[in-house]
């Protein structure tokens, strides 16, 4: 089934998904008048490539992402550190649970694709479910490895062909993006599908 994809701020970049495809980007009236039949997704700010995080192994397999339910013991936030370790060596089980907040934390910030060499399965398993593409860091990291979900590292642009992996954030423009974050993301599509919604 086709969908379009268009944000207001950048009309002239609209993505035509095919499937797990990108069938076309362009002008969205352009796309729109050509595919009459497509489901049309409307959503507010900039659509961009979406996000590489190259801190997988440091977000997915050294930080806990600790569950709602456990507020009260580790709080709402990630956990890094000597922490971390001691919940692991604890509890093994909890890095798979874990790794899957990570990833849906990640989605929720627009990240599409991680690098860094990821050793256990759990992380890997998480990683495949989400359909996040794996890649190599780049060669200049941005900042320290931290516990952000969102170093802002744009992805090449889009093309047909190529598979439908984008972000949409509520932004202005990318200079708008850089200065208020990745906190700002609306919609993250992986293969295709909508892998992440604002509410």
């Amino acid at each position: 089934m086709l969908t379009l994809h268009v944000a207001e701020q950048s009309p002239g970049a609209a993505v035509l998904a095919d499937g797990a495809s990108v069938a076309a980007v362009g002008p969205f009236q352009e796309l729109a008048d050509g595919h009459p039949g497509a489901r049309v997704r409307r959503w507010p700010g900039i659509l961009t490539p979406g996000l590489l995080n190259p801190y997988g192994p440091e977000l997915l397999e050294a930080t806990y992402h600790p569950d709602p339910r456990e507020a009260d013991e580790f709080g709402t936030e990630p956990v890094g550190g000597e922490r971390a370790r001691e919940i692991f060596r604890a509890e093994p089980a909890r890095l798979g649970a874990s790794a899957r907040r990570g990833v849906q934390r990640m989605l929720a910030h627009g990240t599409v694709a991680v690098a860094g060499e990821l050793r256990s399965r759990a992380a890997l398993d998480a990683v495949r479910r989400a359909g996040l593409a794996v890649g190599r860091r780049p060669d200049r990291l941005p900042g320290p490895a931290a516990l952000s979900p969102a170093p802002l590292i744009l992805l090449p642009g889009l093309v047909p062909g190529g598979p439908a992996r984008f972000a949409v954030f509520d932004v202005g423009d990318r200079a708008e993006l850089v200065r208020r974050g990745a906190g700002t993301c609306v919609a993250t599509v992986i293969g295709g599908r909508l892998v992440y919604r604002a509410r």
